[in-house]
């Protein structure tokens, strides 16, 4: 049992339960607004039937069946909105963590290109110069707008 409470506490099983639950609510909400707001905004356009209510009869009429093809439809316009939106979340995320990163990182200036370069790098990633011995670095000039 000790065993279990240090499992659960130190590794990132709350995180992860956390984020299932999140994950679930974040689902209802975009389900939700694909099913009561997008979609009847969207049949509007597409003669007033609500995509639920597509679907066609296959088969016979005592043994064919429903193809419901509606529902099919909305639960692919919830899966595009759902990742268009993780897609601008993580990118969001990058971009504030890139951005932090970048803050952190100690810089100095290439000697042959005059670019901002990682302090402790040894070569130039922009004019490829090979930085092992210390040269004078140049001040890198104005940028006009």
């Amino acid at each position: 049992m000790q065993e279990f409470k240090t499992f659960a506490t130190r590794s990132h099983v709350m995180d992860l339960a956390i984020a299932v639950i999140v994950g679930a609510a974040f689902n209802a909400i975009i389900t939700s607004f694909v099913g009561d707001i997008f979609t009847p905004l969207l049949s509007m356009f597409t003669g007033g039937n609500s995509f639920t209510a597509l679907g066609v009869w296959v088969g016979p009429e005592e043994t064919g069946g429903w193809v419901a093809y509606g529902k099919f439809i909305q639960a692919t316009i919830n899966f595009l909105v759902v990742a268009f939106a993780v897609f601008l979340l993580v990118k969001a995320l990058n971009l504030f963590l890139n951005k932090k990163l970048a803050m952190d990182t100690p810089k100095k200036c290439c000697p042959y290109c005059a670019s901002d370069i990682p302090k402790a790098a040894v070569r130039c990633p922009l004019c490829t110069s090979v930085l092992d011995e210390p040269a004078e670095p140049v001040e890198p000039e104005p940028r006009s707008k």
